[in-house]
This record gives C-alpha cells, structure tokens and sequence, in this order.
C-alpha cells in the first residue's frame, strides 16, 4: 500500500478480517477480505443487511453566508432549494462540460454544507471558488462513514435510534447510537434501503463492534469495499473513474464524458445556469459519442473490466464491470457502447481474455429493482 495521510480508525479490525488495506483517498481501505467471500456479502445486502467501511470518501465542510453560492457555482445542482436535513446527488463539470467528480451535499445548517466525494477533483473545484468569499472550507479526515445497507438495517436501527423509520430517502439526522454522537443519512451505493452513519474516528471502532455483534443473529456481517461491484453493477451506479474514460481513452480525442454520455444529466437541477460548464454542458446535447448501457450476458461466466464488445467482428465498446447474481440469476454488466445501440435487444458479443466469447444482448439500466422501490421504501 501507498503511503496514506488518512487513517483508518478500523484497520485492526479490517486486517483480522484478511484486509491489505489498499489505498484509496489517501486511506487505507479494505477493498478485499480472506474470509468470507463476495457472493455471501452481497446475498446479505440483498437480502439481510451488511454493514461497509466507506470512510475512504472525502468530507467537506464549508460554513458561512457564501457557502451556498460556492456550491452552487461549483455543482450541478440548485442548493437554495435543499433545505436542513435534507441531501441531494450532485455532479461537477470542467469548463468544457465533462464530468470530474460527482457527491452528496448534506444541508447541515443555513449557512453549513458538508460535501462527501470520492476520487475527483471536488476538493480543488469547491476550493477554487472560495476564495475571497464569506466561506470556510476544511477537511474532515476524523469523521468516519459506516454504511449498513439491505432491507433489515432499518429493523437494527430502529432498536436504537428513535424516528429512523420515518427518515426518508436523501434525508439525514444528527442523533446518538451507543452514546454516541452521529448523523445518520439514508444513503448508500446499492441499490437497497441503507444507511450511513457518520461517526468521530475515536467512537468508529465501538459502533462497528456492537452493531456486528448485536447484529449477527439477523444476519448482518461485515463487507468489503468491492463487494459493492456487484451491488452497483445491477442497480446502475457509476464509479469514478472505472466507467469513464480516464480508464478506456478515446483514441482519437481528449478524455472526459458528458452527463447526457453517463446517463448523469439528471443531477442538473432543471433551468440551472451559471455553474461550472453549464453552456458546455447544455450545448453537448445531443453530440453524445457513445452511452453508458447495459448487456444481458449469456451463461454464469463473467468479463474481466476491459472486455471488448464486439459487433460483426468490429470492437464497437468495452465493458466497465459485469457481475453473476446468485440471487437474480442474471450475467449482466454496465457498458460504454455506440449511441445507436443505447435501445433494447441488439445482439453483440463480449470477447472475455478468459472465458471466450460470450454473447450479450443491450438492455437498458438499473436491471435490479428498476423503480427504486426498495431504496425508497417507507415505515
């Protein structure tokens, strides 16, 4: 592992579980286990729930009367409109309207905004704006995230933490569990009703302990990081920079995807101008060179990242990442293919280093709970 400024206040607990800690964010993250395996992880999210060390995300906080101006200069979306306890999905553009980061903008307070991003430039795009402004932005490497995601993770909260069944989706509350302070946000990258729980670094060890051990009988078992993979692949959620072209350049032109590209453009608050490659943005429609997509694969055996996707013998796209559900039962995974296969039922073929040729059919994204239905259930 690379030298990382951030520390994890759960890498004991992580390397008893067989983590290396791998970097990521400048933290060291348990993006793999020894025990356990992902198939079982991912079958307790769908099923039960899980409980993921997320702390890898970046947290900024930025307080004062131009926070929101910074904010709204610096992201897609209209944070007039989002009010305390309340957040909202948002993406950052360059100046030529490409995507370099997205993030959730938590409403803290009237004139406070924590900002929680991953690999992007969101901390230099944020910073760029502050200067000279009514607003103080600093990084917050103690707060630590702990996501419990699956469908009985609001049946373990609720045991402590009064009002949780009635947080709806995108909202979050400053509370106690344990004793300890925490704000817990219905949030999470899964696709399932889930939770984040935002805890000081020196209480995360004990949250996570109780809620393992007082969780085991319903099931709820420690994640890792890349467990997620097949949890984001069949509920459409991107990861920077592993769909986008920083990882599968152009040959011909520089890098950078567009929202209308990624399938993202609905982070853009509707009529908003002024932020950061918004005529860019608004110009690119309709220019789109290819779609995020997805495949139906044929079979149970899956393409590596980078996997070809051929059509009449002719590389036309890549896969980004695939997954088997030993739940659903479906091979699928997300793709960058040409904009005239963006449609239901084009017949292609995946050219996989290990496992052959597969054949795949484009179907349109999420493939698992296609109406949100369970992430936002309610009671």
């Amino acid at each position: 592992m690379t030298n990382s400024w951030r520390f994890s206040m759960l890498a004991d607990r992580h390397r008893a579980l067989g983590s290396q800690l791998e970097d990521w964010n400048g933290m060291g993250t348990a993006w793999s286990y020894t025990s356990g395996d992902p198939d079982t992880e991912y079958m307790a999210i769908r099923t039960k729930a899980g409980l993921m060390d997320v702390s890898g995300l970046k947290k900024l906080h930025l307080v004062g009367s131009a926070a929101s101006h910074v904010i709204e200069r610096a992201t897609t979306r209209n944070v007039e409109k989002l009010m305390p306890g309340r957040s909202v999905y948002a993406c950052m553009l360059n100046d030529g309207g490409k995507f370099i980061d997205d993030c959730v903008i938590y409403r803290t307070g009237p004139n406070a905004f924590m900002v929680v991003h991953g690999a992007g430039a969101g901390h230099e795009q944020l910073a760029a704006y502050t200067n000279g402004r009514d607003v103080a932005m600093r990084t917050d490497d103690n707060l630590h995230d702990l996501s419990l995601q699956g469908p009985l993770a609001v049946d373990y909260l609720a045991k402590h933490v009064p009002g949780i069944r009635d947080l709806p989706y995108f909202a979050h509350m400053q509370t106690s569990l344990f004793g300890k302070p925490v704000m817990i946000s219905r949030t999470g990258y899964t696709g399932e009703r889930g939770y984040e729980i935002f805890v000081r670094g020196q209480d995360a060890g004990e949250v996570w302990d109780r809620i393992l051990e007082e969780g085991k009988e319903m099931g709820i078992i420690p994640c890792r990081f890349t467990t997620l993979d097949l949890l984001r692949t069949e509920s459409y959620l991107l990861f920077y920079p592993y769909d986008n072209s920083d990882a599968y350049p152009f040959d011909d032109q520089p890098g950078g995807d567009t929202l209308w590209e990624l399938g993202l453009d609905f982070t853009v608050s509707p009529g908003k101008t002024g932020f950061r490659g918004a005529d860019e943005h608004y110009r690119l429609k309709g220019k789109e060179r290819f779609k995020i997509w997805g495949l139906k694969l044929e079979g149970d055996k899956v393409p590596g990242n980078g996997a070809p996707v051929m059509r009449d013998g002719k590389q036309v796209g890549v896969v980004t990442q695939a997954m088997y559900s030993p739940l659903n039962k479906w091979n699928v995974a997300i793709a960058r293919l040409p904009v005239d296969c963006a449609n239901e039922g084009t017949k292609l073929t995946v050219n996989c280093a290990t496992h052959g040729e597969i054949a795949a059919t484009t179907a349109p994204m999420p493939f698992f709970d296609p109406d949100k239905k369970r992430r936002t259930a309610k009671g």
